[in-house]
């Protein structure tokens, strides 16, 4: 059961970061008119979530051969996008211009990418720790 949870977890974040590579790079390199689509983006924000796409497919692999390491590059993933996340409320309340489904967006993707974190922590970290006492 454990192996079939991490492997639809692997294919569901592999989806989630090529839509997130996808995205920000339309809006950062302005492909496709999604620039324009997406109205006010925050740079930072856009910069954030790139590098988070990568690091999805990175965590992906990790989750798919259920290496330990999977879980330190999610809670690295997740500390980046809540730092960007409090630079967008810093922004935000300097009166920077921004969408709030941006703030949305934000805390949906920390939520998820925390998500995939306290699994890849459940079924592969706190496992391997618990088979090592």
């Amino acid at each position: 059961m454990k192996t079939i949870i991490l492997k639809v977890a692997a294919v569901i974040i592999t989806l989630f970061a090529l839509i997130t590579l996808f995205m920000s790079t339309s809006v950062i390199f302005d492909l496709f008119g999604i620039r324009e689509k997406e109205g006010n983006y925050v740079l930072f924000v856009v910069i954030s979530n790139f590098i988070a796409g990568f690091m999805y497919l990175f965590a992906a692999y990790g989750l798919f051969t259920e290496k330990k390491w999977a879980t330190k590059l999610l809670l690295i993933t997740t500390t980046i996008l809540v730092v960007s996340f409090v630079g967008l409320l810093i922004h935000a309340n300097t009166g920077g211009i921004y969408e709030q489904k941006t703030i949305k967006a934000m805390l949906s993707r920390i939520a998820i990418t925390s998500a995939f974190t306290g699994i890849s922590w459940y079924f592969i970290t706190r496992k391997s720790n618990t088979n090592e006492s």
